[in-house]
């Protein structure tokens, strides 16, 4: 078996993991909201909340796929310049979706949960 063919394998396993996540992730978010189905603003709250941090996960795996695919099959000018360009597209989107998941920007986490645990909340517990 050849150098490429072995990677370019196991890019597309990143990604078929990345899909699963993504899937089995969003499977989960929406049983784990149907107990709220009733108050819809809720149940919509619930899954969108669970199902953001699976679809960031599996949206840096699909990076990490396109970056093995990248540097070790075909690694020419075009490619990278589309790596460039969907690592960009996939940053902003985990950006967003972390601060629509997390309701504030990464950088401002420790500092709302320091003062949280000081107020006497433990903001680990969901």
């Amino acid at each position: 078996m050849r150098f490429e063919q072995v990677m370019e394998d196991i890019a597309r396993g990143f990604e078929a993991v990345g899909v699963g996540v993504i899937v089995f992730g969003g499977v989960l978010a929406l049983v784990a909201g149907l107990k709220d189905f009733r108050d819809f603003d809720r149940f919509f709250a619930d899954v969108r909340r669970g199902f953001g941090k699976p679809l960031i996960l599996g949206l840096e795996i699909l990076v990490a796929a396109d970056i093995v695919q990248t540097i070790t099959v075909d690694p020419s000018i075009e490619s990278v310049v589309v790596l460039g360009i969907l690592v960009v597209v996939r940053i902003a989107l985990s950006f967003s979706l972390d601060v629509e998941v997390d309701g504030m920007v990464p950088w401002r986490r420790v500092e709302t949960k320091a003062k949280l645990r000081a107020a006497g909340i433990d903001p680990d517990d969901d």
